[in-house]
C-alpha cells in the first residue's frame, strides 16, 4: 500500500494505492507539471513516470486525472514485477529569459 502525495505548485493531494505484492506501507511524493492549454484546461505530465500524459478541464480535474494515471501505472508495474520509482525529488521552477530586440 502506498500513500502518495501529488504536488502541483501550492496544491497537494494525497492518494492511496494498494497492491497485493506490497508488504510495507510506503509514502512517496511525485511532482506533476500542469501546462495550461490555449483552449483551456491543463495537460499534466509526471516526470517520475514519463509515460504519463493526461488532461483536465481545470486544475482539480487535471490533478484527479494524474492521480488515476499514477495509480494505474504503479498497479501495472507492480503486477509485472517492475520497480516503482521512489518519491520524486524534482524541483520545478520558472526561468525568465530576456531576448535581444
Amino acid at each position: 500500500m502506498w500513500n502518495i502525495i501529488l504536488c502541483a505548485g501550492n496544491v497537494k493531494r494525497t492518494i492511496l494505492v494498494t497492491a497485493k505484492e506490497s508488504l510495507v506501507d510506503q509514502r512517496r511524493t511525485y511532482a506533476v507539471v500542469l501546462e495550461p492549454e490555449d483552449e483551456g484546461g491543463f495537460t499534466v505530465r509526471v516526470p517520475a513516470f514519463p509515460e504519463i500524459v493526461t488532461y483536465g478541464k481545470d486544475e482539480r480535474e487535471a490533478l484527479s486525472m494524474a492521480e488515476d494515471a499514477i495509480r494505474l501505472v504503479i498497479e501495472d508495474s507492480t503486477a509485472r514485477g517492475e520497480p516503482i520509482p521512489n518519491g520524486d525529488s524534482s524541483r520545478i521552477r520558472e526561468v525568465t529569459v530576456t531576448l535581444a530586440a
